[in-house]
């Protein structure tokens, strides 16, 4: 079965990004999360999400259409 929900640590791993920035992301609201008691999880499309938005602003593509 897939995973559907990735801890922070995981989440930066996969964009290839810091710890600081996947949690200043998640803080933010630009990567959707979800609080499962003290620790806020991803959901995998959320990532997918995340990265389709920043593919279609970098190429002026209207961000609505791709939701």
């Amino acid at each position: 079965m897939p995973r559907i929900l990735y801890p922070t640590d995981e989440v930066a791993q996969q964009l290839g990004v810091g710890l600081t920035t996947a949690k200043a992301l998640i803080r933010s609201g630009e990567l959707r999360s979800v609080k499962i008691g003290r620790a806020r999880r991803v959901p995998a499309d959320a990532l997918q999400e995340y990265v389709q938005r920043l593919d279609a602003e970098q190429n002026g593509v209207d961000v609505t259409e791709v939701a």
